[in-house]
C-alpha cells in the first residue's frame, strides 16, 4: 500500500528513531520493571515542565485522577464539580467511589463557564472537588477557578490530560490547584504508550500517591500493609520512550500549531479558537448543524481518514442521566457541530492533500 493511501488518524504516536534508541538503552540497562532511573529522570522532568516541585509517573492520567480521590478521601460524602463537556475518565474515579456529580457548562472556547461554576459553587454544601479540564489542549482559566474555589472552600485540581506543554497566562499545564494529571495515552501530544503522572508542590501528596501506585507497600524486609494500594505505578521502558519525547516536545508544539493554521487557511467555516498558550493537541471544526457534522465525516470515513464528533457532554451520557447540570446547551451545541479534525504530528503534505479534498 502507498503512502498517499494509507490511513490518516486523528492523533497517532509520533515516535522514531530517537524513542527506539531510548526503550532500547532501558531494555539494555535491565530496569524493565516499574522502577529505574529513568522513571526518576522521567518525574524530574515533568515536574520542571508543569513548574512544580514533584511529579509521580503511573500507568494512565485515570489511575493520576484515581490517586487523587485515594489522597482526598473522596467518598458518597463528597460533591464533585467538572465541566460537562470532557471525556468520562475525568470523574470515573469519583463515580466510582460514590461521590455526587455536578456538571458544568461550557464557554465560548469550550471550557468550563466561570459564572456557572459560581453558580453551582454557590448551591453546594459539604466536601467539594472542583475538576478543571484543559480541553482539546486550550487550558481552562487556572486563576478565576483556584479564586472561586477559595471563596467557596472547595478543592481545585487539574485534569490536564490533553495539554501537556500547554500554558496559560504564563502558567504551565496542570500548574494550578492542590495537583494537577496528565495523560501519556497513545494519542496526546507526548506518548508512553499508556501512561500519566500527577504534578504537585505537596511533597507529602507525592510520596503517599508514589506509595499508593506501589501497593501501599511498608518500608519492610518483608510485605508490610497499613492501607490498600494500586498495581498503578509507570514502567522504567515507557518511562524512556517519555524522555524521548520530552526531548521533542518544542518541535512537536510547533508542528501542531502549524497544523492549525492549516486549518485555519484551508477550511472556510468556524473553528473553535485556541486560547493563548495552547498545544493545538486537535483542531476541531464547527459545522453550521448537526447533519452538516455528520455529512463531513461521512467524507471523512469515505476517504479512509479518522476524525470523530466533539466529546459528548457527560449530562447527555445514559449513565449520569440523574445527575445534576449547570446549563448545558453551549456544550451540547459544540457536540452537534464540532468535528476534530486529523492533527497529528506527523501529517505530511500529501496528508493535507487528502484532508483538503474532503474540506471542500
Amino acid at each position: 500500500m502507498s503512502n498517499t493511501n494509507k490511513r490518516i488518524f486523528l492523533s497517532p504516536p509520533f515516535v522514531g528513531a530517537a524513542e527506539r534508541a531510548a526503550v532500547r538503552a532501558a531494555f539494555d540497562s535491565g530496569y524493565v520493571a516499574p522502577c529505574g532511573p529513568q522513571v526518576d529522570e522521567f518525574e524530574r522532568r515533568l515536574a520542571k515542565l508543569a513548574g512544580r516541585k514533584y511529579a509521580v509517573a503511573v500507568s494512565s492520567g485515570t489511575a493520576a485522577i484515581d490517586l487523587l480521590m485515594a489522597e482526598l478521601g473522596v467518598d458518597e460524602t463528597w460533591t464533585v464539580v467538572a465541566p460537562t463537556l470532557t471525556f468520562v475518565a475525568t470523574v470515573g474515579p469519583a463515580f466510582h467511589r460514590g461521590a455526587k456529580l455536578v456538571f458544568v457548562d461550557s464557554d465560548a472556547t469550550g471550557n468550563i463557564d466561570i459564572s456557572l461554576l459560581e453558580k453551582a459553587l454557590e448551591s453546594l454544601r459539604g466536601k467539594i472537588l472542583v475538576i478543571g479540564v484543559d480541553l482539546y489542549g486550550n487550558c481552562c482559566d487556572y486563576g478565576a477557578i483556584a479564586k472561586l474555589c477559595r471563596k467557596f472552600g472547595a478543592v481545585f485540581v487539574t485534569d490536564a490530560a490533553e495539554a501537556v506543554g500547554a500554558t496559560r497566562d504564563g502558567r504551565p499545564a496542570g500548574s494550578a490547584g492542590l495537583a494537577g494529571i496528565y495523560s501519556f495515552n497513545g494519542n496526546k501530544i507526548v506518548t508512553t504508550s499508556g501512561g500519566g503522572a500527577i504534578v504537585t508542590d505537596d511533597r507529602g501528596l507525592a510520596e503517599r500517591a508514589k506509595k499508593r501506585s506501589q501497593q501501599s507497600r511498608e518500608k519492610c524486609a518483608w510485605y508490610e500493609h497499613r492501607e490498600v494500594g494500586y498495581n498503578y505505578r509507570l514502567s522504567n521502558i515507557l518511562a524512556a520512550l517519555g524522555l524521548a519525547q520530552l526531548g521533542r516536545l518544542p518541535a512537536i508544539l510547533r508542528k501542531r500549531e502549524a497544523n492549525f493554521k492549516w486549518y485555519a487557511k484551508n477550511w472556510k467555516g468556524d473553528l473553535l479558537a485556541p486560547t493563548p498558550g495552547a498545544n493545538h493537541w486537535l483542531t476541531v471544526a464547527l459545522l453550521a448543524s448537526r447533519r452538516e457534522r455528520d455529512r463531513l465525516l461521512r467524507r471523512f470515513a469515505a476517504a479512509d481518514i479518522e476524525a470523530r464528533p466533539v466529546w459528548k457532554p457527560l449530562h447527555l451520557q445514559p449513565i449520569f442521566a440523574k445527575c445534576r447540570v449547570f446549563g448545558g446547551e453551549v456544550a451540547k451545541a459544540l457536540f452537534e457541530r464540532g468535528v476534530c479534525l486529523p492533527s497529528g504530528t506527523g501529517l505530511k503534505s500529501c496528508d493535507f492533500a487528502r484532508i483538503a479534498r474532503c474540506l471542500k
